[in-house]
């Protein structure tokens, strides 16, 4: 655990230079609209260990695979969101010697990354001999227009006339720190300067995997107030750059305002990339900085006015929550149906930047109820959109049906671990069970006939193909797979993959029932299915072998589990954590410590099926054996803990899942933010503190307050109804705007007229 910022209801706040851990306060002030993020780069030159990180949504490279032993139906390429052209680079000179704030003497610094507004200041002083000289930078990612990055930096002569030389440029020559072969990835199509614009026009290379290339295009218009002595330009390969001399001043401000629009042919044409770009930067620079800063800021007020978690009482749980949140809308909102979260989004570059089921099973009951219902319906379709490449997945290993990939961006498997491409198969149950939770959640059963049971028969059909049938035991099972729990690899049976088969297999029949019963018998004709498939699917929903022990009545988490030498994490030294960094993979693979929740998994997604008595046997079981060494682990124990009344427990694993990147958990942030898991502080307090569940179409709360909590408020949208729920020490008040209907607290039915509000006391 290492803390480097301030605690901050609404911004994250740096009052040193951290050289020592430079990463890692570069991933945390990481900024993004959607279109485009940018770990926290400086501007100005700085010599001394740092990753320049700047990514475009859906741009990416399929770079070749690496591995010691090729192995058939192997990925031949593992998909990166590529690092793209540094926009945002401004040398500075001050009487010809340049700020390097590795190595100037730099006083009063101070960053803050404003969350309720979407911006990044940064203010420091540079000491030369007796001259001081104070900047101050402002920069944002426009959530008005997407297009759009602005950056005003400003530099003030304190005690001294001077020669202030601003070199604002766009620099294409950027490599991924991860590719497998220290690859460039691009190419130049072209690049012009002149004075106050430039751009720059790169290419992905093509490649020989049939995948779809990029190009993107860069375009800076700088303006500059202060007395201009002299302007130049120059280029060279990947590089474009002005140079602005400028006399400046005892106390006069030298303020240069840097436009870049960036545009992609996944937008538009290539023929049309510059063309759009000046007209982002006209309409930009008409409107002016102020008012472009506005309607940004204004952007951001907007979705804080949906989607805000206060706390009051707990400065750090409130930081924490706004904090994910605020990186999460800066990485996805949902405006473009093609794109998907990345677990590392716009911040770094570990896991590629690809999809991953931490969307289904995390990120999509956020969205359900934070923003409009179309965007996690665009989720959903946007795994229909990839079927075909499931298809394919399933081909590869010799099986039927659609095995969805654990790493992609067009629907074929691109990861390089061989125990997660062929064993980790568990990642389909996410999919189809993010089906039943758009449809439970929304009520639009439209879309199982339009989409969602072309995947649920996919899939189906994929767990009907992979288990076996075992004659002596009159069971059917699944050998050689990978849990959720990623520290155990290769084993038969693991509960939770045979557990998310069984209800897959089940929950399709139901919907192929309700279809034939609604007018939708065409629909199920076109799929083919022959009423010996369908039986088979019966039989094995009935015959399915789930590991279970009476004698501890816990699910056993697969077949050779209680074989191990059981032993609580708190027995382990603190020397050996984390143990992905301590210990050797075999020493790993061979112990009882979990890695995030499995049969909790399992537990849950299906929180319904089972009763009080059989989570706590099993949360009772496992959680002293869990590491907690996933960023997806702590909220789902957190939500579990709270609903089995460990309020301790839950709010322990609130924090750890609010502030992992906040204050470093796991000693990997410096590779970037924990983007997908940033959803499990939310699902913590709103599915675990609040109780929250829809089961059965059916909307109900339990709400409860941590012991150092005053107040906690939140905002869902369910249904058409835009609910706020407030809960302190004393009462529970639901108030909603829309029409009347009912809901369940504690278990009790309750009706909420049109556009009113109810008051209960807290149950203790």
């Amino acid at each position: 655990m290492k803390r480097l910022f301030e605690v901050n209801h609404w911004k994250i706040v740096e009052t040193k230079l951290h050289k020592e851990d430079f990463r890692l306060a570069e991933s945390m002030m990481s900024l993004g609209n959607g279109h485009m993020g940018m770990r926290g780069n400086f501007e100005e030159s700085y010599s001394g260990d740092f990753h320049r990180g700047s990514y475009i949504a859906g741009v990416w490279f399929p770079d070749k695979t690496r591995v010691g032993w090729w192995k058939n139906g192997y990925p031949e390429y593992f998909g990166k969101v590529i690092n793209s052209t540094n926009f945002i680079g401004i040398r500075v000179f001050i009487d010809d010697e340049e700020i390097d704030l590795n190595q100037s003497v730099v006083t009063d610094y101070y960053r803050e990354l404003d969350m309720q507004h979407g911006t990044l200041t940064r203010k420091f002083t540079i000491q030369q001999g007796d001259k001081l000289t104070n900047v101050k930078v402002l920069r944002f990612l426009s959530v008005a227009e997407k297009e759009l990055a602005v950056i005003q930096y400003m530099v003030t002569p304190m005690n001294y006339d001077g020669k202030i030389t601003l070199v604002p440029y766009l620099d294409g020559d950027i490599r991924n720190e991860d590719s497998n072969y220290d690859e460039d990835f691009w190419v130049e199509i072209n690049r012009e300067v002149e004075d106050y614009y430039g751009l720059i026009i790169m290419k992905t290379k093509d490649n020989p995997f049939g995948t779809p290339t990029f190009q993107t295009a860069f375009q800076m218009q700088v303006n500059v107030s202060g007395k201009v002595e002299e302007i130049s330009h120059s280029n060279q390969h990947e590089y474009i750059e002005n140079k602005i001399m400028i006399t400046a001043e005892k106390g006069q401000t030298v303020t240069l305002e840097k436009y870049v629009a960036v545009t992609t042919d996944r937008d538009y044409e290539a023929s049309q990339l510059v063309q759009r770009g000046k007209e982002v930067l006209s309409q930009s620079i008409e409107k002016g900085f102020d008012n472009l800063l506005k309607e940004h800021q204004d952007g951001w007020l907007k979705r804080w006015e949906m989607a805000d978690v206060e706390i009051q009482g707990d400065a750090e749980s409130q930081q924490g929550i706004r904090f994910n949140l605020f990186q999460l809308f800066s990485t996805y909102y949902g405006e473009d149906a093609r794109l998907n979260i990345g677990p590392k989004g716009f911040t770094g570059e570990k896991y590629g930047g690809a999809t991953y089921w931490d969307t289904e099973a995390y990120a999509i009951p956020l969205y359900l109820s934070t923003a409009n219902p179309e965007v996690a319906r665009n989720l959903c379709i946007y795994r229909h959109h990839q079927l075909d490449g499931a298809f394919h997945n399933a081909r590869q290993q010799g099986l039927k049906g659609a095995l969805y990939p654990m790493v992609t961006f067009t629907g074929i498997e691109c990861h390089n671990e061989w125990e997660i491409t062929f064993e980790e198969i568990h990642r389909n149950g996410a999919i189809a069970y993010a089906v039943y939770n758009y449809v439970n959640y929304t009520g639009d059963r439209d879309y199982l006939h339009e989409y969602g049971i072309d995947v649920l028969t996919g899939i189906s059909r994929f767990w009907a193909d992979r288990v076996h049938y075992n004659k002596m035991k009159d069971v059917y099972m699944m050998h050689g797979v990978t849990g959720p729990n990623e520290y155990e690899n290769n084993v038969n049976n693991n509960w939770y993959t045979n557990r998310i088969a069984v209800w897959t297999l089940t929950y399709t029949l139901e919907v192929i029932d309700y279809l034939l019963k609604n007018g939708q018998s065409d629909r199920i004709a076109g799929l083919s299915l022959t009423d010996a498939e369908l039986s088979k699917w019966i039989e094995i929903t009935g015959k399915m072998y789930l590991p279970y022990d009476k004698e501890l009545a816990v699910f056993v988490q697969h077949d050779t589990f209680l074989d191990k030498d059981l032993m609580p994490v708190d027995q382990l030294s603190p020397d050996d954590r984390p143990l992905n960094q301590k210990w050797s993979w075999d020493k790993i693979l061979r112990s009882c410590f979990i890695k995030q929740a499995d049969v909790l998994q399992g537990l849950y997604f299906l929180n319904h099926e089972y009763s009080l008595d059989e989570k706590r046997r099993n949360f009772e079981f496992y959680e002293p054996m869990t590491v907690h060494e996933s960023s997806l682990s702590p909220s789902i124990h957190s939500v579990l803990a709270a609903e089995l009344g460990m309020e301790e427990k839950a709010y322990e694993m609130y924090n750890r899942t609010a502030r992992l990147d906040l204050d470093n958990y796991n000693n990997d942030t410096e590779d970037g933010l924990h983007i997908t898991s940033m959803t499990g502080s939310w699902l913590a307090i709103v599915q675990g503190f609040a109780g929250m569940r829809t089961a059965n179409e059916t909307l109900s709360f339990a709400p409860f307050i941590p012991s150092n909590w005053e107040k906690y408020t939140f905002k869902i949208v369910y249904r058409g109804h835009h609910i706020k729920v407030q809960v302190t020490n004393e009462k529970v008040v639901i108030s909603q705007e829309g029409s009347a209907f009912s809901l369940k607290l504690y278990g009790e039915d309750v009706q909420l007229g049109e556009n009113s509000s109810i008051e209960i006391a807290l149950n203790k």
